[in-house]
């Protein structure tokens, strides 16, 4: 079995100082293997390190550090197949959470569960997203 991490540069404008983590915490951001790409959970944490204030700004944030990951691979959020989502207070921010979603994400949409939590790694995170993509050539 053939497996490839996938190596975010450290002077990447999406991820900023952020990509220290990956280090720190000993894991990858993304993993490709059998043709797919395992992409670790993502946060709502800005370039700079701060974390936004709305469910609204982390999301889309998350969201697009997943899709800067797709772009190393040269895929987009198309590819995604599978997705989890985890929610601190999840019925107060759940609508939140939908409208930055579905501004982000169009069809074909991936499966998609979403799961409530009492807290994530850092105070003031409120959703954190992994998932799963398919890439078109499957001997990748």
């Amino acid at each position: 079995m053939t497996v490839h991490t996938v190596e975010v540069p450290e002077d990447n404008a999406v991820f900023g100082q952020t990509t220290s983590a990956f280090a720190g915490f000993g894991y990858s951001a993304a993993v490709r293997a059998h043709g797919l790409l395992f992409i670790a959970g993502t946060i709502g944490r800005r370039a700079d390190g701060t974390i936004p204030d709305t469910i609204e700004e982390q999301t889309e944030i998350a969201i697009r550090k997943i899709e800067e990951i797709l772009r190393l691979e040269h895929l987009d959020l198309s590819a995604l197949v599978d997705v989890t989502s985890y929610h601190v207070d999840i019925r107060r921010h759940l609508p939140g959470f939908i409208e930055a979603k579905q501004r982000l994400v169009k069809a074909p949409y991936p499966t998609w569960t979403i799961i409530g939590v009492s807290g994530l790694a850092s105070p003031g995170l409120l959703v954190e997203i992994r998932a799963t993509a398919a890439y078109p050539d499957a001997s990748r």
